[in-house]
């Protein structure tokens, strides 16, 4: 029997003509025998209406427990309106909000943020959503709110819809979740921007992870942690109102992944710096030395731009050749200096969705390697990612204390 979730965004809900048109597309998959959950976002920009209210109500005095109640009548409101539209077309369908003893997402009570608590969730997804999915019912479920062991509503954070369609589709053992919004697919641009932007036909799990956290709006990053790499994903476009019509494939899947990931490269790492006053201050300086690496095929793990030198990172293996090919383009330049080398170095790379919104995130990492008298070569950081290097070394006490066992 072939089980999907659904995730309809608030633009594809804009009004009462695209709900309809969604509920006809799930009425169209419930008819062929195929068991159907529905995530619902809430409808247009409510969501940013009742935060504008509710701000401008309390005088910006909001606590985080009462504005996560308030956000939530967005979602609830939603599922009201789909399945009422979902019954109009002869569907079996019920909304399931937070308020429910069905209610499955199960949260801690980190208002706002919250985490899911797996164990109670899983179980509760199969207790209450997997028994209505084989009596042919459509459970139209919230997207974004949880609920914490207290009965309070919380809320995922930012694109938490999504992470609920996933961590559905992942304990309902889904054979595809499928994501509609307001774009054809993910593109090789924004569309808004780039007219010349592409639909793309596939991509990884982790590719679109990293595009999310670099501010893609397609998907949040997170949900991505949920993704079962057995299970069927795609982003498709609300206006073809047909959950069979093409967009964009998501391949693979990402498990484990929404702990802090800790991973340490296994070879030694090579170092070369190059020093020069004016290069910061002159254009095309970089390609100038890392071209002739390209063109040998040497592989570069990470750049670091100072204000009067650059370091590129490569496997040490290459280390001798590539400080050979940079001496060349630094000898025919006027603003690089000189170059110079290090060798045995580890990289160690930790990832994380906390990196994106929680301050104060390296100083936590760092405090306790300084404690154990581990020096830290250099830190290259991005959104959801820092990579650390270390003395060959120092590597596995440096794993150890990253990851919380030193």
């Amino acid at each position: 029997m072939r089980r999907i979730v659904v995730k309809f965004g608030g633009t594809s809900l804009g009004n009462g003509e695209r709900i309809r048109l969604a509920a006809s597309s799930v009425r169209k998959e419930w008819r062929k025998g195929t068991q159907v959950a529905v995530v619902v976002s809430a409808m247009g920009h409510t969501t940013d209406e009742l935060l504008e209210a509710a701000r401008e109500a309390s005088g910006g005095n909001l606590q985080a427990r009462d504005l996560d109640d308030i956000l939530a009548m967005g979602e609830r409101t939603s599922a009201r309106i789909f399945a009422a539209a979902l019954r109009s077309l002869g569907v079996k369908a019920r909304a399931i909000d937070p308020g429910m003893r069905e209610w499955p997402i199960i949260t801690d009570s980190s208002f706002s943020r919250a985490k899911v608590d797996e164990r109670r969730t899983e179980e509760r997804v199969k207790r209450y959503l997997e028994p209505m999915l084989r009596e042919r019912a459509v459970p139209v479920v919230c997207g974004f709110l949880g609920r914490n062991l207290k009965g309070e509503v919380t809320t995922l954070g930012r694109g938490g819809s999504d992470t609920t369609a996933f961590i559905l589709g992942k304990y309902l053992n889904a054979s595809e979740v499928i994501i509609v919004t307001d774009v054809e697919g993910v593109m090789t641009a924004d569309v808004n921007e780039f007219r010349d932007a592409r639909l793309l036909d596939s991509l990884t799990a982790l590719e679109l992870r990293e595009l999310g956290r670099f501010g893609a709006r397609v998907m949040h990053p997170a949900a991505m942690n949920y993704k079962l790499p057995q299970m069927d994903a795609k982003v498709i476009h609300f206006r073809h109102g047909d959950l069979s019509a093409p967009g964009t494939t998501i391949k693979g899947g990402i498990l484990g992944s929404d702990k802090m990931e800790v991973t340490l490269h296994e070879e030694p790492i090579g170092m070369l710096t190059v020093v020069g006053e004016g290069m910061q201050r002159t254009p095309g300086v970089l390609l100038q030395a890392i071209s002739p690496l390209s063109r040998r095929g040497l592989n570069i793990l990470g750049v670091s731009i100072g204000p009067r030198s650059f370091s590129l990172y490569v496997w040490q293996k290459d280390l001798r050749k590539a400080v050979e090919l940079v001496h060349r383009q630094v000898k025919k330049s006027r603003v690089m200096k000189s170059v110079t080398s290090e060798e045995n170095l580890a990289m160690v790379v930790v990832e994380s969705e906390e990196f994106i919104d929680t301050p104060g995130m390296i100083a936590k990492l760092t405090s306790p390697l300084a404690r154990e008298g581990i020096n830290i070569v250099e830190i290259l950081s991005s959104r959801a990612s820092i990579s650390f290097f270390f003395r060959w070394e120092d590597r596995e006490r440096a794993v150890k204390v990253l990851k919380g066992d030193g």
